[in-house]
């Protein structure tokens, strides 16, 4: 009889590539991932909820945002992680950190080395040997540029099946598309002219996962991570990876298949491998990625930044809360990845169906008050809407809709606590967790409205600045970092407690988390409006003869008594018993 890992990767085979001799296949699929017969995992890896806990949060950043001119940015990095975040994260995102040609390192040359410009293998062990390390496995394409596509280009095999191809008179009009150039590039190869499938950028092309030999090649990739010290691996652009003309070309079931294929090895991994999917997509199809516990341990909360952005401009959670109460729990061994920043800009896709577009247009007009930028995308039909927000978090909440700018570090900190009472793990991208403003200078120099989030700090001048408890860097830093410290100790802040969302006052984001064994409750209650807000401890519901304190600001609450108040922007936790003290 077969073995389970036998027959459940037999029937993916099956599922992705029905055409191939399935015993052959999954030879070849074994021999990737464990090569020179490495030993793997007799049993499958059990779903649970020990993966992680309420210690656990993430930094993003790329190889370079912090540089000196001296030393290797990747060096420095680690410097950075040691002497600024120990206490506050125990993992680190690296965005792509190999040879690249364009988008900021999502236009992979060669996946099989470090960028030069950032350091070397060594330097990425180094840090995975001491943080919980992340990379991107940018799957979906490949530089224009690199050596794969030069191959393709001159029909050298097995590169002359890699790319994806389309018939300019095949109706594209359904495909969805998160850009608005066209979608095919005319190409001239050692067979005469083609039109390859361009997702986001012509210097970006997307591969042929019809072609085994492409799902392979990323398997030794994924191996080449893990035995570097990676240990979360995360699938950038996961959802476009299937096409079949005549359909949106997203979330195929084939994409699921094969990240359903890429779990399944990971669960039978000797190394504790966690999958993330990217998926910036509205709220249903994002979630889909969990399938049935069996595919992403982890998805993005893409509907956060946002939600979370409009309810601190706007003055009222009514939107955040309405979306927050439709949220299912995250299933046995999984987690979202909560946040508000990123690399990339502040995402509209996730908000659709859920902020209506008066609101939309607001956060816009707002953003673009503080210096921002709105970049499109075609959706089907040709119509152009937008896409997402280009603009640091932090400039991004400078003012309100209404113009108002005082209480702005006090509503930068609201939005950096609601990320972390959120059930799942929080996540804060550098720029986000340092203040950092606008670059304007980086934009005009790139002609790239993501340039504006992708400032590269001078090392020298961040640490001075971090060392002036007046800058508004060192401000942030110390107000996430006291907060996550706080947070680190609660057992109600595990990643997958219980979370009920209150219904409460609309300018109040409140949350009910219970740990795993019921012994703690955590009221995170957050004032995201410029006006002070009471709330009556009966509305929620503090049980009495607990004694009730705000774990913030060391308060004692009585069930009984006065109302809860919130200054603008405060934020409270409420909890039944410090998680510092327990046994």
């Amino acid at each position: 009889m077969a073995s389970s890992f036998d027959a459940r990767l037999h029937d993916l085979i099956a599922a992705i590539y029905p055409q191939t001799d399935g015993a052959e296949m999954a030879a070849q699929i074994c021999a990737a991932f464990w090569p020179e017969d490495r030993p793997r995992r007799r049993r499958a890896r059990r779903p649970s909820n020990d993966f992680w806990s309420e210690r656990d949060a993430l930094l993003i950043t790329y190889g370079n945002s912090i540089v000196d001119g001296v030393h290797k940015p990747l060096d420095l990095l680690r410097d950075f992680l040691h002497r600024n975040l120990r206490g506050t994260v125990d993992g680190v995102h690296i965005l792509p950190f190999f040879p690249f040609t364009s988008d900021d390192g999502f236009a992979v040359t060669d996946y099989r080395a470090v960028n030069p410009s950032l350091g070397d293998w060594s330097d990425i062990r180094r840090i995975g040997e001491e943080f919980k390390l992340m990379s991107d496995l940018v799957l979906n394409h490949v530089s224009s540029q690199g050596p794969w596509f030069t191959a393709y280009l001159q029909g050298h095999a097995p590169y002359d099946r890699f790319f994806m191809e389309a018939d300019p008179e095949a109706d594209l009009s359904g495909v969805v598309r998160p850009r608005t150039h066209p979608l095919l590039r005319r190409v001239e190869t050692a067979e005469g002219a083609a039109h390859v499938w361009c997702t986001f950028s012509h210097d970006q092309v997307d591969l042929d996962f019809r072609n085994p030999e492409v799902l392979l090649e990323f398997l030794r990739i994924m191996r080449l991570h893990i035995d570097n010290g990676v240990r979360i691996l995360r699938l950038d652009a996961v959802a476009f990876l299937w096409k079949v003309i005549g359909t949106p070309c997203i979330h195929l079931p084939e994409t699921h298949a094969i990240v359903r294929l890429m779990r399944l090895l990971c669960d039978y991994a000797v190394e504790p491998v966690i999958l993330v999917t990217e998926t910036n997509v509205p709220k249903a199809e994002n979630l889909s990625y969990f399938g049935n516990g069996n595919e992403a341990h982890v998805v993005y909360n893409f509907s956060l930044p946002p939600l979370l952005l409009h309810a601190l401009q706007s003055g009222t959670a009514r939107y955040l809360i309405r979306w927050q109460q439709g949220m299912p729990p995250a299933q046995m061994g999984c987690a979202y990845l909560n946040f508000s920043a990123s690399h990339d800009g502040i995402g509209m896709r996730p908000a659709e169906g859920i902020l209506p577009p008066e609101e939309a247009a607001r956060m816009i007009d707002c953003v673009a008050g503080q210096g921002g930028h709105v970049s499109m995308r075609t959706a089907p039909g040709g119509r152009e809407t937008p896409y997402e927000l280009n603009v640091t978090w932090f400039d991004a909440l400078g003012a309100t809709c209404d113009g108002r700018t005082e209480h702005h570090m006090a509503r930068f900190l609201c939005s950096q606590t609601i990320v972390m009472a959120l059930e799942g793990i929080p996540a804060f991208y550098i720029h986000a967790l340092l203040a950092t403003p606008n670059d304007h200078a980086g934009v005009e120099k790139t002609g790239i409205a993501r340039a504006i989030n992708r400032h590269r700090w001078d090392y020298p001048e961040l640490q001075a600045r971090l060392d002036d408890p007046a800058s508004p860097q060192a401000r942030a830093l110390a107000g996430i970092h006291a907060r996550m410290a706080v947070r680190g100790r609660q057992p109600g802040f595990h990643p997958n407690a219980t979370q009920f969302t209150l219904q409460l006052d609309d300018r109040v984001f409140g949350l009910w988390r219970q740990s795993l064994d019921r012994g703690q409750s955590i009221f995170a209650l957050h004032n995201v409006s410029h006006e002070p807000v009471e709330i009556a401890p009966s509305a929620v519901n503090l049980i009495d003869g607990e004694d009730w304190c705000d774990l913030l600001s060391g308060e004692a609450i009585t069930p009984a008594g006065a109302p809860i108040r919130l200054a603008p922007y405060q934020c409270r936790w409420i909890a039944n018993r410090d998680g510092a003290d327990r046994a």
